[in-house]
């Protein structure tokens, strides 16, 4: 770009830096601390590095050397860039789960860029809740922004063959409950799994949000998948340093590129790469932050789009293959040529998403499929309504089985997760292969904070009669490296007195995932007498902190579980002197 263009942006950062008074002197000197010339502070655009980075989220631990590279081509590019921190939700460590602290770590996000002399930011990003968090924050804020992901883990191997994270943990664990492998073969996968920095290198969350950051055209191409210790991760770290300054002096703001075209790409990228559910949440939260009206209904857009690419926990392959097969560009030529895209949707480069892909090879059609040899012939989320879910609920059909998804059967209630722990493995109790599982409490308010236990396991009863799924119903999530057959989000949540509390064992259920049906065998009269019944004997906790302000405010799962008070574009305008 021309040093006349640069020019015609005003700084947003030139309101603490620009001005010779008290003010200016004061926010110059203390920088200054810090090694900073004084030249810097002449007009150069000033880049937050808003970083994810921690021990205790091993997904992120890397960040600080990709940090390193993002700073040098903002230096290379003429901005300055200025590191911080913000939460680190990260998804293996953190209880009662990551999602509780997701809106905190947007909250953080949010008054961390509005707060400071930033011109533009770049998100660091990885572990499953600090992409949509960051992105949230952002979104609210409205400045240039660009994602930069920390890349998923190299394969894992054990005893010869690849294993995915996370998708090795639930398999492992029912084939040992099924007695057909002891403690010590399950135990000695454990160092199998994670053998490099980097995220789940199956199609869990944290990838499929890595691939929506990149179909929403808010990174650049082939962020989503190249791996964490490959050197290319670097190069694209270091291009995107470059890159924000760029988009700084074209005010390339984030709600130039999320616009409704952007998210319906996103939800039929979604369905082309077996993407997570929880995906349906995420971007719901990101769309209601920048404005965008998205609803459940708009997930109808990834009906008939066929799953292309073929990684576990619905296929075979791992994100390695992925990226050596062409990656994310790969899959949206072939959306595109396919009339699956909205060509013209703007990204960070500048450029349109097309204009990005239109020459994008696919080196292994086995791992990224043609249109005429999918994995599964309709993939994406499907959208489950009825009068247990009278605002939806979502499953995954290419994680799930084909039999299953038209089934009816009896009910098995457990109220909430401690009863499911304490039940399962009881030789005693009245479950088979036919029933339906359904778990209760444990949605946004209930758990709080929606934990990833919808997947929940089959009782061994089952499992050792070679039976590898059932049908499971919950008001949770479930981890994006999960299968089965497994309706989630199922809302209202039983906590917030919906259907689903009223559920009792032994009532049917019908599940029609073709029609998009799923429904209670109770008439609406006794499910009404039933929902007041426990009203009159609900007792609502009070934690204090944290906890009692997301179960006062959050939003239900159709609404993306943001806070009642955070959804909007608040915008970045500077605010008023601490001095």
């Amino acid at each position: 770009m021309a040093q006349d263009e640069k020019k015609k942006v005003q700084l947003r950062s030139a309101s603490w830096f620009g001005t010779n008074d008290k003010n200016g002197f004061m926010y110059r000197s203390w920088m200054k601390n810090q090694g900073i010339p004084d030249h810097h502070f002449q007009g150069k655009p000033v880049i937050g590095v808003c970083n994810t980075w921690s021990e205790l989220t091993p997904c992120n631990a890397h960040f600080r050397q990709i940090a390193e590279r993002v700073k040098n081509g903002i230096r290379e590019a003429g901005g300055i860039p200025v590191e911080f921190p913000v939460f680190s939700n990260g998804e293996s460590n953190l209880r009662p789960t990551a999602m509780l602290t997701r809106n905190l770590a947007a909250m953080d996000t949010e008054e961390a860029i509005r707060g400071n002399p930033i011109d533009g930011v770049v998100l660091l990003v990885g572990c499953d809740k600090t992409t949509p968090a960051l992105l949230m924050g952002a979104a609210s804020c409205d400045l240039p922004t660009i994602v930069v992901t920390g890349g998923p883990m190299l394969n894992g191997k054990h005893h010869g063959k690849d294993v995915g994270s996370g998708t090795l943990v639930w398999q492992a664990h029912e084939e040992y409950k099924a007695g057909r492998i002891t403690l010590e073969q399950f135990m000695d996968m454990e160092a199998s799994m994670s053998r490099s920095a980097g995220t789940c290198n199956t199609m869990g969350t944290a990838s499929t949000m890595a691939c929506m950051a990149e179909s929403l055209g808010t990174s650049l191409p082939h962020n989503a998948a190249i791996p964490a210790v490959d050197s290319r991760r670097y190069v694209l770290a270091h291009l995107s340093g470059m890159r924000i300054v760029d988009m700084v002096h074209e005010d390339l703001k984030l709600s130039k590129i999320l616009t409704k075209d952007a998210f319906i790409n996103a939800i039929r990228t979604n369905a082309a790469i077996g993407g997570s559910t929880n995906a349906v949440i995420h971007l719901k939260a990101i769309a209601g932050r920048i404005g965008v009206d998205l609803s459940l209904d708009d997930w109808s857009h990834g009906k008939g789009v066929p799953t292309l690419v073929n990684l576990q926990p619905s296929g075979k392959y791992l994100m390695e293959e992925f990226y050596y097969s062409g990656g994310l560009p790969a899959v949206l030529r072939r959306l595109g040529e396919s009339g699956m895209l909205n060509n013209d949707a703007l990204t960070a480069n500048g450029r349109s998403i097309w204009d990005n892909v239109k020459d994008s090879e696919c080196y292994n059609d086995d791992v990224i499929r043609t249109m005429d040899n999918p994995l599964v012939a309709s993939g994406g989320i499907c959208i489950l309504r009825g009068n247990l879910a009278p605002r939806g609920a979502v499953l995954k059909p290419s994680a799930a089985s084909p039999h299953l998804l038209k089934h009816r059967g009896k009910a098995v209630v457990f109220e909430n997760f401690d009863m499911y722990k304490a039940r399962i493995n009881d030789p005693e109790l009245d479950i088979d292969e036919n029933s339906i599982m359904v778990l209760k409490n444990c949605g946004p308010k209930g758990y709080p904070g929606m934990a990833e236990v919808g997947n929940m396991g089959l009782p061994p009863k089952v499992l050792q009669k070679g039976i590898k799924d059932m049908v499971r119903i919950s008001d949770a999530r479930m981890s994006g490296t999960a299968f089965g057959t497994v309706v989630l989000h199922v809302t209202p949540e039983a906590m917030e007195l919906g259907p689903l509390a009223a559920v009792q064992e032994g009532d049917y259920i019908q599940l029609d995932a073709h029609n998009g049906v799923l429904h209670l065998e109770v008439s609406d009269e006794e499910i009404a007498a039933r929902l007041e019944k426990l009203k009159a004997t609900q007792v609502i906790m009070r934690t204090g902190g944290y906890m009692e302000i997301y179960r006062e405010r959050v939003l239900q799962a159709d609404e993306g579980c943001d806070f009642d008070f955070l959804v909007g574009c608040r915008g970045a305008d500077v605010p008023a002197h601490s001095h």
